[in-house]
């Protein structure tokens, strides 16, 4: 089980609650899988967030979405050396939005799992695969057909969060931790198979861009494909990696 400090950790940074701590602004993670319902709620955030259809709307959640289940999983993994395999059927979505901002959390009931000496590996690619294939991919394919948003914009923006988290808010490690959440990052970026996915691709890899100057001289990984932030915020707005503002 987590410590004290490690839940506290994950509650405060990645919004982690139990179930039973869900807010009123959310629904069971798998009846997002029905079509009608799907689009009830894309239809509900729209105005939240100012999105003008069900495709952006769409993207902006799933940023959302990608950001809690992600950064609570991997982090675990990589710096607690713990599983937290999510699964659809013990879970909710939230869509709380207050004040312009998401205040969303990721209620699940969630056992944490380990592993024996000498079998991490193994482990790695089941907690892995638990969140990408069976958590993710489902919610992905919903949204997807729902809205008509290409597919590849959600595994992009997924990817985008596993890039910050790994290379922003992994800080403040010991020698041991440092060394599993490179590991980790190196394997998810380079090694870890597309049926985890349940894609045709490795998304994190495939979305993986040489860093290029900006207008401003600095070097960012423009992304190759946009999110629609830009048309969602007031006054406009452009992520600082967005493949618009990238000089031609």
């Amino acid at each position: 089980m987590l410590t004290a400090e490690e839940h506290s950790y994950l509650q405060r940074t990645f919004h982690l609650r139990s179930r039973s701590q869900a807010d009123a602004r959310s629904v069971p993670a798998q009846a997002l899988l029905d079509a009608q319902t799907c689009r009830a709620l894309l239809t509900r955030v729209m105005p939240l967030i100012g999105a003008p259809d069900l495709a952006i709307a769409a993207s902006l959640l799933a940023k959302r979405l990608a950001f809690l289940a992600t950064g609570n999983v991997l982090y675990a993994m990589s710096v607690f050396d713990k599983g937290l395999p999510l699964t659809l059927h013990a879970s909710r979505l939230e869509y709380a939005h207050d004040n312009g901002l998401w205040s969303s959390s990721l209620p699940v009931d969630v056992t944490v799992t380990h592993y024996l000496p000498g079998q991490r590996d193994a482990w790695r690619e089941t907690v892995v695969g638990a969140l990408f294939r069976d958590y993710l991919a489902p919610l992905w394919q919903s949204l997807a057909q729902v809205s008509g948003l290409p597919e590849a914009i959600l595994w992009e923006n997924t990817a985008v969060r596993v890039y910050s988290l790994y290379q922003g808010r992994m800080e403040g490690l010991n020698t041991r931790q440092m060394q599993r959440q490179q590991a980790d990052f190196a394997w998810l970026l380079d090694a870890a198979a597309p049926d985890l996915f349940a894609a045709p691709w490795n998304p994190l890899k495939r979305f993986r861009r040489p860093a290029q100057k900006n207008a401003a001289g600095k070097m960012v990984r423009f992304r190759r494909t946009c999110c629609f932030y830009y048309k969602a915020s007031t006054p406009m707005e452009y992520c600082h990696n967005c493949p618009l503002c990238r000089e031609k």
